[in-house]
């Protein structure tokens, strides 16, 4: 699947960010379990703009084994997880096998 952004904005990084990791307001990696802005669309230095996907599709890591159709939260560093009490950001589009894998979501405003 591809990534179809409805919606970007710009972001100033507030520290070093990974493309295709949940960014929270503040320009960061979001939190584990916590709200997320959207996702990066590309790495970026601190005191750089970068793109986040926040409507639409968005290419995401994750951070452990995904079932195509779940609930997906925050993890670690940003990486998408299926959902345990987190708040939902997104609805996995396709199965990642583990931890790195790459895969499409539907973000959930």
């Amino acid at each position: 699947m591809r990534h179809t952004p409805l919606l970007a904005l710009t972001v100033l990084a507030a520290a070093a960010v990974t493309g295709n990791r949940f960014v929270g307001h503040n320009g960061q990696h979001a939190a584990a379990a916590a709200d997320a802005l959207g996702v990066a669309d590309y790495d970026a230095a601190p005191g750089d703009n970068f793109a986040v996907t926040v409507l639409g599709t968005a290419r995401v890591t994750a951070g452990a084994a995904i079932a195509k159709g779940a609930q997906i939260e925050v993890g670690a560093n940003g990486k998408a997880i299926t959902r345990a009490a987190g708040k939902v950001v997104a609805k996995a589009m396709e199965a990642a096998a583990g931890d790195g894998a790459t895969i499409t979501v539907l973000l959930v405003p």
